[in-house]
C-alpha cells in the first residue's frame, strides 16, 4: 500500500508539475494576447487609414474625385456595355459607349464597343431579314399573293437601308407573273391535247389572273374547252343512267347543274334527277 509516504510523494510530483508548466502557459496566454493587440493595432490603421481616404476625397473637387474614381467606374461602364450588348439594346449601349470616350477619356476601348456593337447589330438584322424573306417565299409557295405582296412592304418598312429588301415588292409581282404564264401554258397544252377535264381546272383557275383584255385572246378557245368538258359530263351521266350506276349518276347530275347551271343541259336533268332515287329504290326492292 502506498500509504502516507506515498500520498506525499504524489503530493510534492503534481506541485512540481504546476511549477512547471506555469511559466509555459503564461508565456502562451501572452502570445495570444500579443497576436490579439496586433491584429486590433491593424484594424485601426485600417480603419484610420479609410477615415483619411474619406476625408482627403471630401476635401476635393468632383473632377479630381473623378478622376481618382475613373478605373473602377470604367469597370462599372463597361460591365453595363456588355449587359446592353447581350440584350441587344443597340442604342443604350452606344450612349454608354460615348460616355466611355467622351466623360473618361478611354476612346481606344470605346472604339472597340462600337466595332462589336456595330457588327453584333448587323449580324442580327441579317438573321432577322433572312427569317423574314423565308416566311414571304413561303407565303409566294402558298400563291397568297395579297399576303406577300402585304408582307414584302412590312419587311421594306422594317429595314429601308438594307438592299436585301429593297425590290421585294416586285419580287412577288414577278412571282405571280411567272406563274399566271405557267398556269396559261399547261392551259393551252392541255387543250391542244383534248384533255378538257383538265383544261377546265386550269381555266378556272386562270380565271382569277386575268383581266378582260387578257382573257379576250383565250375566249374562243376556253368556249370549246367548257363545251367539251360539258359534254363529257352529260355523256358519262347518260352512261351512268344506262348501267343503272344511279349513286355515280346523281353525282355526275349535281355536278354538271352546279358547273354548268344555265345550259339546256342542266334543265333537263332538273327534271329527271329527282326520280333517280326511286328508281334506285325500285330496282333494290324488285
Amino acid at each position: 500500500a502506498l500509504g502516507a509516504r506515498g500520498k506525499y510523494d504524489l503530493g510534492v510530483q503534481g506541485i512540481l508539475l504546476v511549477l512547471t508548466m506555469a511559466p509555459v502557459a503564461c508565456v502562451l496566454a501572452m502570445l495570444a494576447f500579443g497576436a490579439r493587440q496586433r491584429a486590433w493595432t491593424h484594424q485601426l490603421g485600417e480603419l484610420s487609414r479609410a477615415v483619411r481616404v474619406l476625408n482627403e476625397q471630401a476635401s476635393l473637387s468632383d473632377d479630381a474625385r473623378r478622376i481618382l474614381n475613373r478605373v473602377a467606374e470604367r469597370e462599372v461602364l463597361c460591365r453595363a456595355i456588355e449587359e446592353d450588348i447581350g440584350a441587344q439594346n443597340w442604342d443604350a449601349a452606344l450612349v454608354l459607349v460615348k460616355e466611355l470616350a467622351d466623360r473618361f477619356g478611354f476612346r481606344a476601348d470605346a472604339e472597340q464597343f462600337r466595332t462589336r456593337i456595330d457588327d453584333a447589330r448587323r449580324q442580327t438584322r441579317d438573321r432577322e431579314i433572312t427569317d423574314a424573306v423565308g416566311y414571304l417565299d413561303g407565303l409566294i409557295l402558298q400563291r397568297r399573293w395579297d399576303a406577300a405582296m402585304g408582307d414584302a412592304g412590312r419587311i421594306m418598312r422594317l429595314y429601308p437601308d438594307s438592299p436585301r429588301v429593297e425590290s421585294l415588292r416586285h419580287h412577288v409581282a414577278e412571282a405571280r407573273s411567272n406563274y399566271k404564264r405557267d398556269l396559261e401554258r399547261r392551259f393551252l397544252v392541255a387543250s391542244d391535247a383534248g384533255k378538257s377535264d383538265e383544261a377546265l381546272e386550269l381555266l378556272r383557275e386562270l380565271d382569277q389572273y386575268l383581266t378582260p383584255s387578257e382573257a379576250e385572246p383565250l375566249r374562243e378557245l376556253a368556249r370549246g374547252v367548257i363545251g367539251k368538258a360539258r359534254e363529257n359530263l352529260g355523256a358519262q351521266f347518260k352512261l351512268a343512267v344506262q348501267d343503272k350506276r344511279w349513286r355515280h349518276a346523281v353525282s355526275l347530275g349535281e355536278e354538271i347543274i352546279a358547273q354548268f347551271p344555265n345550259t339546256r343541259m342542266a334543265g333537263e336533268i332538273r327534271a329527271v334527277i329527282d326520280g333517280i332515287p326511286e328508281k334506285a329504290a325500285s330496282v333494290a326492292s324488285a
